[in-house]
């Protein structure tokens, strides 16, 4: 009985050290992941620091633009950076959910929050302050696109296509025609 006991054990034991279940579901590099969520903590820096200068003025939508990028900047360092949010109790909840969504929702997601405080109040305070929240986006949408393929099975590819073409062109001449 001890023996069937263990065996769940080392099955899950094995499937922590194989990264392929968690890891290539979404079909991304760990280089890749690590480079998106260094890109959106500098977004959140920036964010903030720009939102924080935007709001020092007298302009009503200087100082919405500016509210809205700190929120930015706090939402980012809750999804990409939890441990910077330790002091708040569902901070690993919301980071745990926003790793569950697909790459290209957040893209979405993340270009739509640094499109708003631009739409609000078009300085270069904003354009700049949002660039690298939104450039996180980007990234997380081109990792949508998947895997660049290599030139060995495009060339394969291509080389079937041509023989079922040519296939198809020299049975289709053998047809006899209805008159």
């Amino acid at each position: 009985m001890n023996s069937h006991e263990e065996q769940p054990q080392s099955d899950t034991a094995t499937a922590a050290a194989t990264p392929s279940s968690t890891d290539d579901d979404d079909g991304m590099t760990w280089w890749y992941k690590w480079l998106c969520r260094l890109a959106g903590i500098i977004g959140g820096i920036s964010c903030a620091f720009a939102g924080l200068f935007n709001c020092v003025t007298i302009h009503p939508l200087n100082i919405a633009a500016g509210v809205w990028m700190m929120l930015n900047a706090f939402i980012l360092f809750l999804c990409e950076a939890p441990f910077c949010c330790q002091f708040i109790e569902f901070a690993n909840a919301v980071s745990a959910r926003a790793d569950k969504l697909r790459p290209w929702q957040k893209g979405a997601f993340y270009c739509g929050m640094a499109i708003f405080p631009v739409i609000l109040s078009l300085t270069l305070t904003t354009l700049l302050g949002n660039a690298i929240a939104f450039a996180t986006g980007v990234l997380y949408g081109l990792s949508a696109l998947g895997k660049k393929g290599d030139a060995i099975t495009y060339a394969r590819m291509q080389q079937l296509q041509r023989k079922q073409t040519n296939e198809e062109g020299v049975t289709g001449s053998v047809e006899p025609q209805a008159v």
